[in-house]
C-alpha cells in the first residue's frame, strides 16, 4: 500500500527530529552545559541582582527571574540548534535532506522539533537551581508553563531559521545567533523587568519574539495570584497571536531563504 503524501511528510519530520535526538544524546557535554549554564547564570547573576534591586518589587524577584530563564534557555538552545544547519550544509551533510521528496518544511520543522530536546533537557538545570535557592515553584503552575513550552521552542526555531535564512557562513552565524541571542535576554524582560521601559529601550523590547512568550509564561504561571498585574504586559490571547505571526513569518521566508542558497550552491 502507497503511503500518501501526508504520511511521508510525517515520517520524514519524525525521522529528522530523532536524528537531531540521537545526536544530542551522544554529545554528552552538550548535555552537560545546557543544564549547568542555568545553575550559574540564576545563581550567581540573580542572585546578586535579588541581593540589590528586588526589595521594593512587591513579588519574588529570583522567582521571576526563573521563569524568564525558562524561556530563554529555549530560545537559546532553538536559535543554536539550527544555525547548525548552516555548518551542516557546509559539510554536505544534509544534501541528501533536499535531493529527497519531501517538503523543504518538514525538514525545517524536524531540525526544530530534535533540537527542542537539548533544550528541554537544560530545564533540568532550572530546578536544580530553584530547589537549591528555594525558588517558589507555584505548584501546578510550573507544570502548566511546562505544556506550554514547545510553542516557546517553535517561535525560538522559526527565529533560527530566519537568521540561517540570510547566513551563509558557519563561523558568521556562531556569532550572529549570540548577537541574537544575547540583546533579547536582557531587555525582554527575562531577567529586568520591562513594565517602565521608555524610548529606544521600550521599543526594542516591544518588537523582540521573546517579549512575549516570556510574557505568556508569566501570564500562566501567576495565574490567579495578586502579583498578575505586576507582572503580566499583555492580555494572553495578544501574545498568542504575535507569536503565531512571528512565526509564520520567521518559518516562511527563514525556509524559502535558506531553500534558495542551497539551490544556488
Amino acid at each position: 500500500m502507497l503511503m500518501t503524501k501526508a504520511q511521508k511528510e510525517s515520517n520524514a519530520v519524525v525521522a529528522i527530529a530523532a536524528r537531531e535526538i540521537t545526536k544530542g544524546i551522544k554529545n554528552p557535554v552538550l548535555m552537560i552545559v545546557s543544564i549547568v549554564f542555568p545553575i550559574i547564570f540564576i545563581g550567581i547573576f540573580g542572585g546578586s541582582l535579588s541581593q540589590n534591586m528586588a526589595g521594593n518589587l512587591g513579588y519574588n524577584y529570583l522567582q521571576f527571574m526563573m521563569i524568564g530563564m525558562i524561556v530563554n534557555s529555549v530560545f537559546t538552545g532553538l536559535i543554536t540548534g539550527m544555525s547548525s544547519l548552516i555548518e551542516e550544509r557546509n559539510q554536505n551533510l544534509t544534501q541528501e535532506l533536499y535531493v529527497s521528496p519531501i517538503s523543504r518544511y518538514s525538514i525545517i520543522i524536524g531540525k526544530m522539533i530534535g533540537s527542542s530536546f537539548t533544550s528541554i533537557v537544560g530545564l533540568i538545570g532550572i530546578l536544580i537551581v530553584a530547589l537549591l535557592m528555594q525558588i517558589p515553584l507555584g505548584g501546578m503552575h510550573i507544570v502548566w508553563l511546562f505544556l506550554i513550552t514547545p510553542l516557546f521552542c517553535l517561535i525560538g526555531g522559526s527565529l533560527g531559521i530566519f537568521f540561517i535564512g540570510f547566513v551563509q557562513d558557519s563561523k558568521t552565524a556562531d556569532i550572529g545567533s549570540m548577537l541574537l541571542v544575547m540583546p533579547q535576554m536582557f531587555l525582554s524582560g527575562a531577567m529586568i523587568p520591562i513594565q517602565h521601559s521608555t524610548g529606544i529601550l521600550g521599543f526594542l523590547a516591544h518588537i523582540m519574539p521573546m517579549t512575549y512568550c516570556i510574557d505568556l509564561a508569566r501570564a500562566v504561571f501567576y495565574s490567579g495570584t495578586p502579583v498578575y498585574s505586576q507582572v503580566v504586559l499583555y492580555h494572553p490571547v495578544t501574545d498568542l497571536l504575535v507569536m503565531a505571526g512571528f512565526f509564520l513569518v520567521f518559518t516562511i521566508v527563514g525556509t524559502l531563504m535558506f531553500t534558495r542558497s542551497e539551490r544556488n550552491r
